[in-house]
């Protein structure tokens, strides 16, 4: 049996009225789903347990199999394992955003402009990344650069340092005075942020990007802190070799940390726009090289959600339906068996452009199983007449062993 589950990043989100009351699910044309819908297994699944923040840490931990009551130890250490950074058991890692924030001389005025400053590209973040590394590192704190805005900073020997932060995707267009680090220890972090701005201020770069009408990367933000994850080793559980095709390092990290083989792809970005194909030949790929079971993740309606940006949501949508869906539905006939499984891992809400923790619609196919009393439409609405799962890690127990 091949299996492969497609990750569409905060696909769900709620009735728009612009939309006639219909979700952007609801809403986009999807002939590929539509057509799965017929034969699937439709329903909704909780991928945060109570308790726990909306983030797609938590959630894609919580999709891949792993509760995370058990298992959760923060956002930022799966990243650095994506990267490459070794992390002591006593360091603490702490996403480290470049922002696009106003203008104002007084911090507690500014306000959260553009949390990814642009979709700085990579090469220009690697520039100013190093910068910061240069004039602010030290033995205590070091900077890694990661993709496009998505950076890393290691505060070492730090496990037991109270802070308290705010992801910057939750702030847009807010002030960012009352969310600002703190904590005992976190006026440290607030020392760092503040010495960034001048350092990225007068960046070569930044100008560059002003020159030409872009957002300046103009400070660090920084959240997502945790310790050194230790996950259970995916093939031990369920039997299978997996693959994990994604191009942010959250979900690369996290794969590897289960011991999925990671897999890159050119032009995939992690923003709005990406390699959508490029990415499924991947997954497909994979599959037909030996591998048996393949998460591919695919961020780009969550960033057109912290966005705002309705357009691109059901843009985004319809990609993942005929660039993604549509080429596995053309190559699933090399398979003897195949189960497919679509779902997001959290809703990002246009309204509030931020995740939430709702219950998300899923669907599993099963090649050689269709389903001959399917509810027959999978969107956020359709799937509440299907069956609710309270418990997302269980979810990777229906896929692959049939396991309610």
């Amino acid at each position: 049996m091949k299996y492969l589950l497609i990750l569409a990043d905060g696909m769900a989100d709620y009735k728009i009225a612009e939309l006639g009351n219909k979700t952007p699910l609801q809403y986009a044309r999807t002939p590929n789903i539509d057509f799965l819908a017929q034969y699937s297994h439709i329903g909704k699944v909780a991928t945060v347990p109570e308790g726990f923040p909306p983030g797609s840490d938590v959630a894609n931990l919580s999709v891949m199999g792993y509760d995370p009551r058990k298992y959760y130890t923060g956002r930022s250490p799966l990243e650095a394992v994506s990267m490459g950074v070794e992390l002591d058991t006593d360091d603490i890692a702490l996403r480290c955003n470049l922002v696009t924030l106003s203008s104002e001389a007084n911090p507690s005025e500014k306000t959260m402009l553009d949390y990814s400053a642009g979709e700085i590209s990579s090469r220009e973040a690697a520039d100013l990344i190093s910068a910061l590394q240069e004039q602010l590192g030290t033995q205590d704190f070091t900077f890694h650069a990661g993709i496009s805005y998505r950076h890393l900073m290691v505060w070492s020997e730090a496990i037991n340092k109270e802070i308290v932060l705010t992801p910057p995707h939750d702030i847009s267009g807010r002030k960012i005075a009352e969310y600002l680090p703190r904590g005992k220890d976190g006026g440290l972090l607030l020392d760092l942020m503040f010495k960034s701005q001048k350092i990225l201020k007068e960046h070569p770069v930044n100008q560059r990007r002003i020159e030409f009408g872009q957002n300046p990367a103009d400070s660090v933000w920084f959240w997502g802190e945790g310790r050194k994850p230790f996950l259970n080793n995916f093939a031990d559980k369920y039997k299978l070799q997996g693959s994990v095709v994604a191009a942010v390092d959250l979900v690369k990290g996290l794969g590897i940390c289960a011991g999925l083989r990671p897999v890159s792809v050119a032009g995939a970005t992690g923003s709005i726009e990406t390699n959508f194909a490029g990415k499924a030949q991947a997954a497909l790929d994979e599959l037909k090289n030996g591998q048996d079971f393949v998460y591919l993740h695919i961020e780009s309606p969550d960033e057109a959600g912290h966005q705002g940006s309705l357009k691109s949501k059901i843009w985004s949508i319809e990609q993942i339906d005929g660039e993604v869906l549509g080429l596995v539905l053309k190559a699933m006939d090399q398979f003897d068996d195949f189960r497919l499984m679509l779902l997001p891992d959290h809703p990002t809400p246009l309204s509030t452009r931020t995740h939430s923790n709702d219950p998300v619609p899923f669907m599993i196919f099963d090649k050689n199983h269709p389903v001959t009393d399917s509810i027959g439409v999978y969107d956020e609405i359709s799937s509440e007449e299907g069956l609710f799962m309270k418990k997302g890690h269980e979810l990777m127990d229906l896929f692959i062993l049939n396991k309610k």
